[in-house]
């Protein structure tokens, strides 16, 4: 199957995050509340190994003295997985606002009992804690509601979190290291402004691994110049991982420490400006370009008057100008912010000692006192580093949902590179969108599919490998693996494959399959670009399009009836044409006649809607008919003790039945007839969700399958249960 999923308790919200994917070893690890796991990522729901790893009981009752959260606050969140070495990670948890951390055998057997263990070789590792716990204070945030990020470069730890049980000192801070800890200057809002972490990467600047530098994305409240009112920024900060600090001033402090301000908005007509500074989420995406190393970033905008989300992509070369650029300057806390005129002192503030350009610097304690001063003083740059085109490649106002978390894969197609995004949102799904560049100034993006990960549970991370084409996806209740691409979702017809413009997917004559760039295949069809099937399926019997099955389908009158049509193509748009007697025509939608995702809900039958309703899809300008199904009115509901199916002449016969006590306008049935020969002894009833009818708010859709009959059994969800022969309804 295209999902697999697993969780430790159905019941309860553990809060899982994806910490650590170690590709060369196929393991990922996770961690959740009291628990670390080392799944495989072929299948992560294949026996995960799993440490159970609690907040003693004594921190958990100072936690719950102290008034925090018993449930979401006083365990040990797992928060930092890292590799310390080959055979062993460093981990570290919430711990009751206890921060706490320890070593870990990544072995791939589960932990076993001493006897066992005595007659099993010793050869094999076992996944197990390996050491005594340590402080996790400066590597891990107290509360577990607020983000910890974290990095191991050469066996030392560098995190972004709260070094405080009060949560009012953040820090981007160096620990487990042989030279002298580091950190940012205290309560220096110049420095850092209420931060949230989102994530961590290091990366190269230049050939000289001396200069690579550590890069911390977050959001900051800022102050305005009067100290008032709370701006909310998306800023990208950076440090030397080598950097020790300063000698005289700054001493135990980063002496490199620069940051820059990522603008993500957007320019409507009048001339105003959006944007959307609530950052999100990141993901880096290395391309073929020789400085073509690109962030992707997924931010919101909390505004009263705008809401939604957005994705803006950043080229790393562009982040380097900024960063090589002006210092930002000003007189004092009432004067506006200027570009730094004075003379700049040698080495410029933020280079790394032994770097291509400080051969001669071994340590940042050998900083002139004039650099030092400098970068306690202007640690920001003027320029705001702005997206790719000035403009974001996707937005999304007027949602209902926001975007959380992002991971994208580049993909060979036969008509060129694209990217694929795949969005996890704060309702569960994950989208999985292509852009597809135009000649215009807008890039167009497509949904390609939608995927209902989590019933309403935020997605948390998203982790992504193009190696086994599969993505992670992880949310308060669990962790799910899903394949990149579904090709058979899309129908076994070429038309059906080249409209759904999925770079993965291409027709190969028979079916919609997985495309691989280096087949030689002629008869491999596919189109991202355009999606045009006319060009692309020539000769594939497209009349086949035009025709549909009729269906007959019986409604009540004054009763609610419900057509169902459904492209595979969320880029089709869909009509409805009504035939009466020779007359065709559009269906009028109203509050009564309401087309949804999911086909046309009519609320109140009257009996001038019956006839032949025709639903068209159409999609580039491709056109076909989805259902023809012929709506016949009843003008009352026979009174009967219960649903009767009486089988004989190979008709299966149903009459629609009034449960006692329940009015006819509270339970009523559709019907599809076709000719069957069957037992009615094994009628089978399994649920769907139909979220556009739930929201509708009247519904509750169940669909039962009998070898081609497919009755909709629906009704208002005040009445409870009741039941008939091998039939529940509930």
């Amino acid at each position: 199957s295209s999902f697999e999923h697993y969780t430790l308790s159905e019941k309860k919200a553990m809060d899982y995050r994806i910490l650590f994917m170690d590709e060369d070893q196929d393991r990922m690890y996770v961690g959740c509340k009291d628990h670390v796991l080392s799944m495989d990522i072929n299948n992560i729901s294949q026996t995960p190994l799993k440490i159970f790893w609690p907040a003693s009981t004594s921190k958990i009752e100072e936690c719950q003295m102290a008034g925090k959260d018993p449930t979401h606050g006083c365990g040990n969140f797992l928060r930092v997985i890292q590799p310390y070495n080959r055979t062993h990670l460093f981990i570290c948890g919430s711990g009751a606002y206890s921060p706490v951390c320890a070593y870990v055998n990544r072995g791939r057997r589960p932990e076993v009992s001493l006897h066992s263990l005595m007659k099993s070789s010793q050869t094999e590792q076992v996944f197990q804690i390996s050491s005594r716990a340590e402080s996790g204070k400066g590597r891990c945030s107290f509360n577990p509601q607020v983000n910890t990020i974290s990095v191991m470069l050469n066996q030392e730890l560098f995190s972004g979190m709260y070094i405080d049980f009060m949560g009012t000192d953040a820090a981007i801070f160096r620990s487990l290291t042989t030279r002298n800890a580091v950190r940012t200057d205290q309560h220096n809002s110049k420095w850092l402004s209420e931060p949230v972490f989102i994530d961590a990467h290091l990366i190269p600047d230049g050939s000289d691994p001396n200069d690579a530098k550590l890069y911390f994305f977050l959001r900051e409240r800022l102050t305005d110049s009067s100290g008032n009112t709370k701006n909310i920024h998306a800023m990208v900060a950076r440090v030397c991982p080598n950097d020790t600090g300063g000698q005289r001033s700054l001493v135990n402090k980063w002496t490199t420490f620069l940051k820059a301000r990522l603008v993500c908005s957007v320019l409507e007509e009048d001339g105003t400006e959006t944007h959307f500074d609530e950052l999100e989420n990141v993901f880096l995406l290395e391309t073929d370009h020789p400085k073509g190393l690109l962030i992707f970033g997924v931010f919101t905008s909390t505004s009263s008057v705008f809401r939604g989300s957005a994705v803006c992509v950043y080229n790393m070369a562009d982040i380097l100008t900024v960063f090589n650029g002006p210092f930002a300057h000003r007189e004092g806390p009432n004067f506006q912010w200027v570009a730094f005129q004075g003379r700049i002192p040698y080495p410029r503030p933020g280079t790394c000692p032994g770097g291509a350009f400080t051969p001669h610097i071994q340590s940042t304690k050998e900083f002139p006192d004039d650099v030092v001063t400098f970068v306690r003083n202007h640690p920001v740059m003027f320029n705001p580093i702005y997206p790719v085109g000035r403009k974001p490649l996707v937005v999304r106002t007027h949602a209902d949902y926001k975007y959380t978390s992002i991971a994208v894969d580049q993909v060979t197609a036969a008509d060129g590179h694209y990217q694929v995004l795949f969005l996890g949102t704060d309702k569960g799904t994950v989208q999985k969108v292509v852009v597809l560049p135009s000649n215009g100034s807008l890039d167009e993006d497509l949904i390609l599919e939608e995927l209902e990960v989590f019933k309403q549970s935020p997605i948390t991370n998203l982790r992504i490998s193009s190696k086994k084409q599969q993505l992670y996806v992880s949310s308060e209740h669990g962790v799910s693996q899903v394949s990149l691409h579904r090709c058979m979702a899309y129908g076994s017809a070429c038309a059906d494959c080249c409209l759904a413009r999925d770079p993965y997917c291409a027709w190969d004559g028979l079916s919609c399959s997985r495309f691989y760039p280096t087949g030689k295949r002629r008869s491999r069809r596919q189109d991202i670009m355009h999606g045009n099937p006319l060009t692309q399926c020539r000769g594939f019997n497209l009349k086949a399009y035009r025709n549909a099955v009729e269906m007959t389908q019986y409604g009540v009158k004054n009763n609610t009836t419900f057509l169902e049509c459904q492209p595979k193509s969320p880029q089709a748009s869909v009509k409805w044409l009504i035939q009466r007697d020779n007359d065709r025509r559009k269906v009028k939608l109203s509050d009564r006649v309401v087309s949804t995702n999911h086909g046309l809900l009519i609320r109140s039958v009257h009996s001038s809607d019956q006839g032949v309703y025709y639903c068209l899809a159409t999609e580039n300008g491709f056109k076909r008919t989805l259902a023809k199904i012929r709506l016949q009115i009843l003008s009352i509901i026979p009174a009967a003790p219960q649903i009767k199916a009486a089988v004989g002449d190979d008709q299966l016969r149903f009459i629609i039945h009034k449960a006692g006590g329940i009015q006819s306008s509270q339970a009523y049935f559709h019907i599809k007839q076709t000719p069957v020969s069957h037992s009615t002894s094994s009628l089978s009833f399994y649920r769907t969700s139909h979220s556009d009818l739930a929201a509708i708010g009247e519904w509750k859709v169940n669909r039962v399958d009998l070898q081609g009959i497919t009755e909709i059994c629906s009704r208002i969800s005040s009445v409870s249960v009741y039941q008939s022969g091998d039939c529940s309804y509930a």
